[in-house]
């Protein structure tokens, strides 16, 4: 006799997502919508973009390093496999590339909705077969973003309840240099 699937399990199907993401740290607020996307897909691979025009604090290969060792508990509490990749290309064909076919976007306040809003659009137009869901932010970390998280450091003020532990000793670190 076959069990039931819970309204979970339904949910999950097998989607696999994408969360993209500069992780220039990686903060409480995105660990937050990751551990919330995990809850909606199978596999979620998150995606660690080049984004030069940032001017990172931390170089591609660390930025990756950091998300991987802060989604492990994430990994094992959900049961969601999480994958960590960097990726330049479009979102839409890193996605393709991966069997995605969501993208998992964070909203924090209505300024990033209007930005989110015609980015999805432009996806879709990209490939209708991707669609974009948006997590709002949990109310405590909907002030967070990694830009202010990287003044805030680089000007001596305290970031400990704005990223994890291992994001706090690296970042420290290197504003100290």
């Amino acid at each position: 006799m076959a069990m039931a699937k819970t309204g979970n399990e339904r949910a999950k199907g097998r989607q696999i997502g994408v969360y993209p993401g500069t992780f220039d740290p990686v903060t409480n607020g995105h660990l937050d919508i990751i551990a919330r996307g995990a809850r909606i897909v199978h596999r979620l691979v998150i995606g660690v973009a080049v984004n030069i025009g940032k001017d990172p604090l931390f170089p591609l290969t660390e930025r990756v390093d950091l998300v991987q060792a802060e989604t492990v508990r994430i990994a094992r509490e959900t049961g969601t496999e999480i994958l960590v990749q960097p990726f330049e290309s479009l979102l839409v064909e890193f996605a393709r590339g991966v069997g995605a076919t969501v993208i998992v976007r964070g909203l924090r306040a209505v300024s990033d909705f209007d930005y989110e809003f015609q980015m999805a659009g432009m996806n879709y137009r990209l490939d209708s077969g991707i669609e974009t869901v948006f997590l709002m932010a949990s109310e405590r970390h909907q002030f967070i973003s990694s830009r202010f998280v990287k003044e805030i450091a680089r000007l001596g003020g305290d970031i400990s309840s704005f990223v994890p532990a291992l994001t706090l000793e690296r970042t420290q670190a290197r504003v100290l240099r």
